[in-house]
């Protein structure tokens, strides 16, 4: 717990150095952390999600993996658009098909990665969706997660 509580910190400096203009100090305190983990659901908040997510490695100067776990068509499309917005942006990207509990998913995909600094992900009412009873049990399942998990909130909540 201490070992995360100290990367959280670590995070949250770095952004205010960075909203601050020095990129330099913000690179040097997170010493090789470099991507961010976007998790898509397929719903009409990933957009404020990818927004967010976005904005961070912009100005932490990190790369992005985008992790969707929906089955909808419609992600495909929304996908075309932040690639190409990325791709404007010069940030560097990739995309990882996930299935089934998206806790697990998250979970899965950093268990054994320290370059991810932190998760986004729309609002927690999805965390369950596709999760069995077993996975629904929020703090034993988050034990696993080895870096935060920022969850942004649709302003209509």
């Amino acid at each position: 717990m201490k070992n995360w509580l100290k990367r959280f910190e670590d995070i949250m400096s770095a952004v205010t150095f960075a909203e601050a203009g020095e990129f330099e100090t913000a690179r040097e305190l997170l010493k090789g952390r470099q991507k961010v983990l976007l998790t898509l659901t397929g719903r009409g908040s990933d957009r404020k999600s990818f927004k967010y997510a976005l904005n961070i490695c912009k100005r932490i100067d990190a790369g992005l993996e985008i992790l969707f776990v929906s089955k909808r068509d419609e992600i495909l499309q929304v996908l075309r658009e932040f690639q190409d917005e990325l791709r404007r942006e010069g940030i560097t990207y990739e995309i990882i098909q996930g299935g089934g509990c998206i806790k697990e998913a998250i979970i899965h995909h950093t268990e054994k990665r320290s370059d991810i600094q932190f998760v986004v992900i729309e609002s927690s009412d999805v965390l369950n969706t596709d999760c069995n009873k077993e996975s629904r049990e929020l703090s034993k399942m988050w034990e696993g997660l080895k870096c935060p998990l920022v969850v942004v909130m649709d302003g209509s909540h």
